[in-house]
């Protein structure tokens, strides 16, 4: 095919990029070239691209039809690779921050969360009246428990008929792919006993969290949203992650469903079902931590575990109305979690409410085991968000053409989100341009393509797990396994370039903010619930706003800010600067109050705090 070669682009040193708001470098736009598949098409082009004789010549189509040979297989990148997205510690010397005793537990890094959040009311359940919808948080929980209106064995009674209930409804929300009654019930049971005690763990204690389908969780086996990967990969124990929330009291209610492998951004899963929008159940969730996100929009669970590797946290997060967020690479450990990405996947957390996700945060946070990469361990610091002074002179860094690359109604609605906080706070926005978007988004495809690929290379040699795939799924792992070491290299070529780039956007602001998505959820077509389906076209709409935080370890929140005409939440993104949690926080937390009495109320919803 040599003949046929596509020309590739030189790359000019980072130095001579313009980035300010005159620039002349062109914002590329997304341009897939990918028909929608589900059902028989799905299993046909699954075929082709398996077949020894037309295999070859479709990937060669497909990388060239979508810009890979220009941008990144034939590219001429001066630029060093950067495989992994290591960030070295700096001060930032946030504002309004508590610095945490790095050897703190993590009930007392709980604690000292608490310390830092607002004083809440103490009223009993039964006097609480709002203005508008807003869902049970860990405080009212823990208050609740503390104060003997119910207990962690009611709420898991209560849970487990909600979870049972979900399941039989005309459309089932798909929320879980492993959940063991008995199991949630004996961790209720004890975390009954020690408030009988008086001696709770923590303000967790008795708390429902769920966790993804990706993250390691005794008893349950881990199957990435697959029918085979727990088979040849036994899930021995608890993820890190998951072993802090249990020290810490949390009930751990099983395991979430999610996209098979996380392929996609869509979350449909051929074997599990989908996991259905709360806001509107014949629409999606978002991917690929779908169920997570389901589960806390719904109210059974006031925060859930997720794992993002391309937005996979904060995606499903804004679709389905919640909080998203995702740290710094190398935060959180990520040891117990399915090693499918090794260099752009984070645990991250979704909640009903960025206190919730602040919570859980600093429960599993802190030191990486000494088999995981890291620089030196970084400083851990939490926002003092109970401080009646208020961040100051934050400016948001924002490229017009990318900010308003997405429907009209999230653009308008993430507009005059970000000028109400700029109004309010006094906060500036800066005009920037960060180019080569598009470029990064491909040079991240090939890489979580070729990580993903790698991990299962040992199983994929199994005909009867790959006979045993998803069709869109079989479709994507196939995808990931046409790329080769060239493009890998250049990918990570171009990863080590766009971090020059991003740090002189965060030299001129504090934190770069975008919509979360383009577009709102989609609807679920009938087609796709038995073979799943390739969308990349609406996928890659979705994933737009997401590939920074990933490809070069970036921590990012998505809060939501309102709805469509439609009723679907839309949700606005802050992208901060290596190890700025705090400083992400502080805005999440202005954003969320400046939108909560517009918060409204799932078509499905189950109060487990509540009376029925």
């Amino acid at each position: 095919m040599g003949l046929l070669r596509a020309a590739g682009v030189v790359y000019k040193p980072v130095e001579q990029l313009d980035l300010g708001p005159d620039s002349n470098e062109i914002y590329v736009e997304a341009d897939i070239k990918a028909p929608r598949m589900g059902g028989l098409l799905a299993k046909i082009f699954a075929w082709i691209l398996e077949s020894r004789i037309f295999g070859a010549l479709a990937f060669y189509i497909l990388k060239r039809l979508n810009r890979v040979h220009k941008f990144i297989s034939n590219a001429t990148v001066e630029e060093p690779p950067m495989f992994v997205p290591l960030h070295p510690y700096v001060d930032l010397d946030e504002q309004e921050v508590i610095e945490i005793d790095s050897d703190a537990s993590p009930a007392e890094r709980v604690q000292q969360a608490m310390n830092c959040l607002p004083l809440t009311s103490e009223n009993s359940l039964d006097a609480f009246k709002f203005s508008c919808f807003r869902r049970w948080t860990i405080a009212d929980y823990s208050r609740a428990y503390r104060n003997g209106e119910i207990t962690p064995l009611k709420v898991a009674e209560r849970f487990i008929y909600a979870v049972h209930e979900s399941s039989s409804r005309p459309l089932s929300i798909a929320f879980f792919i492993n959940y063991d009654a008995e199991d949630i019930l004996r961790q209720a049971t004890e975390s009954t006993l020690r408030y009988e005690r008086g001696a709770p763990i923590s303000a967790l204690d008795g708390v429902p969290i769920a966790v993804k389908d990706e993250i390691d969780c005794s008893p349950y086996p881990t199957t990435g949203g697959t029918k085979w990967l727990h088979k040849v990969r036994p899930c021995t124990g608890d993820a890190c992650c998951v072993a802090r929330l249990r020290s810490c009291g949390a009930i751990l209610v099983g395991k979430t469903n999610m996209h098979e492998l996380g392929a996609t951004p869509s979350g449909i899963n051929p074997h599990y079902g989908p996991p259905r929008n709360p806001y509107d159940p014949s629409r999606i969730s978002g991917g690929s931590s779908s169920g997570s996100a389901a589960v806390v929009c719904a109210g059974l669970c006031p925060a859930a575990l997720g794992v993002d590797g391309g937005g996979s946290v904060r995606m499903p997060a804004s679709l389905s109305g919640v909080v998203g967020f995702k740290p710094t690479f190398g935060r959180i450990p990520h040891s117990g979690v399915l090693p499918l990405n090794w260099t752009v996947g984070m645990v991250g957390v979704l909640a009903g409410t960025l206190e919730d996700a602040f919570i859980v945060y600093a429960a599993i946070s802190g030191h990486l085991p000494s088999h995981e990469p890291t620089t030196l361990p970084p400083k851990i610091h939490f926002p003092l968000l109970n401080s009646t002074n208020p961040i100051s002179n934050i400016k948001l860094a924002i490229y017009g053409e990318w900010f308003n690359d997405c429907n009209e109604e999230i653009r308008l609605r993430c507009s005059n989100a970000v000028q109400l906080l700029c109004e309010r706070y006094n906060w500036k926005t800066v005009e920037v341009t960060i180019p080569e978007l598009e470029v990064m988004r491909l040079a991240h495809y090939v890489t979580i393509g070729s990580e993903c690929s790698t991990a299962l290379s040992s199983h994929l040699e199994n005909f009867r797990g790959r006979s045993e795939f998803g069709w869109d799924a079989r479709v994507v792992v196939d995808i990931y396994g046409a790329f080769n070491s060239n493009e890998y290299i250049k990918a990570q070529k171009l990863r080590y370039r766009h971090m020059q780039i991003h740090n002189k956007i965060f030299a001129k602001a504090d934190v770069i903010v975008t919509p979360t998505t383009g577009m709102t959820a989609y609807s679920i077509s009938k087609n796709a619930l038995k073979t799943g389906e390739l969308d990349y076209v609406n996928g890659g709409t979705i994933i737009r706003y997401q590939i920074a935080g990933n490809f070069l370890g970036l921590p990012a929140i998505t809060v939501p800010v309102g709805y469509d005409k439609a009723g679907l939440p839309i949700g606005l993104q802050f992208i901060g600067k290596p190890w700025s949690e705090p400083t992400l926080m502080h805005l999440a937390f202005a954003m969320q109050a400046l939108c909560i009495t517009d918060y409204r109320k799932p078509k499905v919803f189950y109060d487990i705090l509540g009376k029925k």
